[in-house]
């Protein structure tokens, strides 16, 4: 997950601290040793994070942009706790956040999913004096409860604030180191962006759930059939390499030092299950399910940046026996020796997904539905051109005058009754004289009965109720009025 580091810069920072020693540190320096020790453990550990930095006092500027466009974010705000006075602080923004209209709103919580993590160059002695660490507080509560605020432990000197920063590091960019499991065949790799503990939001007392760090390849399966799940997350799978002394070597980012392509030439060399699986899955055109924990699965593809590069990816399944429907439980898939004979077809012409629910479905049902103009001017239609051809479409007539009916009772489109019934009156004026005599009886009784459903309270305005050809001396049934 990306990151935006936002540091403030007001004249409070410039504060002296008193550190034991002849140079002068200021709280602004404490925040740039405490950045620089997060920016270096990015570069050596976390590779692939892309990282923008805005300064800040009562106006901002953005200093490092970012070089992607992302979803989500993760928020580092550095600041030593003091709030400002007067128009346009944080206390004065804070206090009048519910009389803020929508043009001019608070910018949390921010319209996209985000962690806001505070880092203060203050001790918490030193916040609860004030009412600066209530006010932080509920800066992680507009923000959904998402984040956590960090304070130094003791005196302010360098020592303190690299202890803040690494329980940071710890918390949201330690690497996700994970073992890759086939069969026989191990690899050591490692998951970015690191996966977020899920929680099930249908359980009584839900717990998080987290992968497991055994990532197990339980079977293959078409792209094909799995075609485009809807997923969790999304997370790129690198291989690290090891020597043989078991001493880490690389994770086969690129990177133009010197040592890190010596590193990345001796892990080319070394052979990996991870590479194999990447190449394996790309020529196939397969994708590979792995667990991730109990009830739990994802798959592992290839995805193409471009038409020469690709990467292995690894999608995550919402928790749960049957993630995609159209699979069945994931406990009850095997491999097509088990089988009978082969679901495939002997030349691979078929397939057996998607499986097809015993329960009917109720979007399978014949129901009707007006998504745009023209079907329900479609339907209209199909009634007139009935219209015109009584007595012979009589069933016909009443049948698509029913499905019509019953279609604007349900969703309380009761001027659609009435404005037919007005086309079916006007139908009937507009009979040719060589017109049969019962096409003029049917019309009318059609469009009585449909304005007395429009009035939505007559006995004939009930949903079950149909209307039925009028029996005349012309017809040759014997169907009554309902």
């Amino acid at each position: 997950m990306p990151t935006v580091v936002v540091m403030d810069v007001s004249l409070s920072m410039t504060r002296p601290v008193s550190i034991e020693g002849s140079e002068e540190y200021q709280r602004k320096h404490l925040a740039a040793h405490g950045l620089t020790m997060l920016f270096e453990h990015m570069a050596t550990n976390y590779k692939l994070e892309f990282t923008a930095l805005v300064v800040f006092s009562s106006l901002w500027e953005l200093m490092v942009p970012f070089t992607r466009d992302y979803n989500t974010l993760q928020v580092v705000l550095v600041t030593d706790g003091c709030l400002g006075i007067g128009r346009g602080s944080l206390r004065h923004s804070l206090a009048t956040h519910s009389q803020r209209s929508e043009s001019n709103r608070f910018p949390l919580p921010f319209p996209f999913p985000s962690k806001l993590y505070i880092m203060c160059m203050a001790n918490l002695e030193e916040l609860q004096s004030t009412d600066s660490l209530d006010c932080l507080e509920r800066l992680i509560d507009l923000n959904n409860g998402e984040g956590q605020i960090f304070t130094i432990d003791g005196p302010l000197c360098l020592k303190n604030v690299q202890s803040m920063f690494g329980k940071l590091i710890d918390l949201a960019y330690t690497p996700f180191h994970a073992v890759l499991k086939c069969g026989h065949l191990t690899a050591d790799v490692q998951v970015f962006p690191r996966p977020e503990p899920f929680v099930v939001d249908e359980e009584i007392d839900p717990i998080p759930k987290v992968i497991n760090t055994d990532l197990e390849i339980v079977g293959f399966i078409d792209i094909a059939d799995i075609s485009s799940p809807p997923v969790l997350s999304r997370h790129l799978v690198l291989p690290i390499a090891l020597n043989k002394e078991g001493d880490e070597v690389g994770t086969g980012i690129t990177d133009d030092n010197e040592d890190e392509n010596s590193a990345n030439q001796i892990a080319g060399k070394i052979p990996n299950f991870c590479v194999l699986l990447h190449g394996s899955l790309k020529v196939e055109g397969m994708v590979a399910i792995v667990q991730l924990g109990p009830e739990w699965h994802g798959m592992l593809y290839s995805q193409a940046d471009s038409k020469k590069k690709s990467n292995l990816m690894m999608s995550l399944f919402e928790p749960g026996p049957e993630p995609l429907p159209w699979l069945g439980k994931m406990a009850q898939l095997g491999p097509i020796s088990d089988a009978k004979e082969n679901p495939y077809g002997e030349d691979d012409n078929k397939s057996p997904f998607p499986l097809q629910p015993k329960n009917k479905r109720s979007y399978a049902q014949n129901v009707t539905v007006w998504i745009k103009p023209s079907g329900l001017q479609t339907d209209v239609q199909k009634i007139l051109r009935n219209a015109r051809k009584l007595p012979e479409k009589t069933q016909t007539f009443y049948k698509e005058l029913n499905r019509l009916r019953k279609a604007a009772l349900a969703f309380g489109f009761l001027d659609l009754l009435k404005g037919v019934a007005d086309m079916l009156e006007r139908e009937c004026t507009l009979l040719p004289d060589t017109a049969h005599p019962d096409a003029a009886f049917q019309l009318t009784h059609a469009a009585q009965q449909l304005k007395l459903a429009s009035t939505g309270t007559s006995e004939y305005a009930g949903y079950e109720h149909n209307i039925t050809p009028l029996h005349t001396d012309f017809s040759g049934s014997s169907t009554e009025r309902m």
